[in-house]
């Protein structure tokens, strides 16, 4: 991720009327990600968000996510993976990816939910990366024109297996893993030079489909993009080495400086 160092003149507002759907219509396909700390899983939005959904599906089912990293977390943001997978040594090594996704922002980037990483203002950039909410993030990533797009959510108690992965402390091995969420390796390892394996790092060994009936998504209620107050400079999910959605320090550092200002505190990895 990157910043904008402009902030927007006007509040940008969306009307609920103009959303095409409602909560009620919201049908999903049931995902397990299975990782070193557990497994968790997402129902994704297919009726709301479906360019997105079967964008995502497409890495699923071809195997893209199998071996891929947990390479980013930042406490009380986000984790993020999807872009890389780890053989035997660093740098981690890029995902292929298929062409870009148009942009699908209709729904809020509050606790719990998934969305799609995607290049700085560049809106119909988004390919393999996911990153999921910590916290309600809607403040800093629900712009209209620069929204990222939420496709869908953590369901069950899976956000114990992500706050687990978010409470591991992150080290810094220059991007994009430079907030690099870490088991069993210490500072005291970093700076002896302690080289990192897959016992040391968050893996995702697969991402399958579990349910894949229209009506998997029962009984949630997704909350709408409304966009409607004003909101501190945008922050982008982007990556520094030619772009491909990782988040950067000048991301991490405006954080800190928008929670503060609003009175919130975070720690910055």
């Amino acid at each position: 991720m990157s910043t904008s160092n402009s902030r927007a003149g006007l509040a940008l507002i969306v009307a609920l009327a103009a959303l095409p759907f409602s909560a009620r219509d919201a049908t999903a396909t049931e995902v397990e990600f299975q990782t070193s700390l557990g497994n968790f899983r997402v129902n994704l939005y297919d009726t709301i968000t479906p360019g997105t959904v079967e964008n995502f599906l497409a890495y699923v089912n071809n195997g893209a996510y199998t071996n891929s990293v947990v390479h980013l977390s930042s406490p009380d943001f986000i984790i993020q993976g999807g872009g890389y997978t780890f053989d035997r040594e660093l740098p981690l090594e890029e995902i292929p990816t298929n062409p870009p996704v148009d942009s699908e922002p209709e729904l809020s980037n509050v606790r719990g939910t998934i969305g799609m990483a995607r290049l700085g203002d560049r809106r119909n950039s988004a390919t393999s990366q996911w990153f999921i909410n910590l916290d309600d993030n809607s403040d800093s990533l629900d712009w209209p024109k620069g929204g990222y797009t939420v496709f869908g959510e953590v369901v069950g108690d899976g956000m114990d297996i992500v706050d687990a992965i978010a409470a591991l402390p992150v080290f810094d091995f220059g991007v994009p893993a430079n907030s690099l969420p870490l088991r069993n390796y210490t500072e005291e390892d970093l700076a002896n030079g302690v080289a990192i394996d897959e016992n040391s790092l968050v893996m995702l060994t697969a991402v399958i489909v579990i349910d894949s009936t229209v009506d998997s998504a029962a009984g949630l209620d997704p909350p709408a993009n409304t966009a409607t107050r004003r909101r501190p400079p945008p922050l982008y999910v982007e990556s520094e080495n030619g772009g491909r959605g990782s988040m950067s320090p000048l991301l991490l550092l405006a954080i800190v400086l928008v929670r503060l200002l609003r009175g919130r505190s975070t720690v910055r990895p």
